[in-house]
């Protein structure tokens, strides 16, 4: 088990990065060549919500260390929207622009492609299902590991 444990810590990680390769290749192929791939998925995992940055970080949408930057940079580029939090005028709310949600859709539609081609490759949603179960199995024993020690 000590073993297995050791690649999938490995693997979780190579994957992230491959998925982030494969990202920024799409951004290329269309031509978007002002944001970066941890952006393009910083802009996806927000979607059509008006969210806090504090809220990204702690709902897992962001995962890097230097999200102002990131967010003030998709702001300058018209990416996103900035507005003072209705409920607390020191946190700040943001939401995507249509040229961010633009991008949305083309990952949107990336996800899509890559879905269809597992389904082509014989992995069917059962088999996925099962991936992601065990994946969220981990991700609560690191969570009880940094809660409660």
């Amino acid at each position: 088990m000590k073993r297995e444990y050791l690649d999938l810590t490995r693997l979780i990680e190579r994957l992230h990065r491959r998925f982030l390769d494969v990202l920024r290749a799409e951004l290329n192929r269309l031509g978007i060549k002002n944001i970066n791939s941890v952006q393009a998925l910083l802009l996806a995992n927000i979607g059509d919500e008006e969210i806090t940055i504090r809220d990204l970080v702690e709902r897992g949408y962001y995962q890097g260390s230097n999200v102002s930057y990131n967010i003030k940079k998709l702001t300058e580029l018209g990416y996103l929207e900035q507005k003072p939090a209705p409920h607390d005028r020191r946190s700040v709310s943001i939401r995507l622009t249509e040229m961010a949600l633009d991008v949305v859709a083309r990952v949107l539609e990336l996800e899509e492609r890559h879905a269809a081609a597992l389904a082509e490759q014989g992995m069917d949603a059962d088999a996925l299902g099962q991936v992601n179960g065990a994946l969220v199995r981990v991700e609560r024993t690191w969570t009880d590991c940094m809660q409660y020690g």
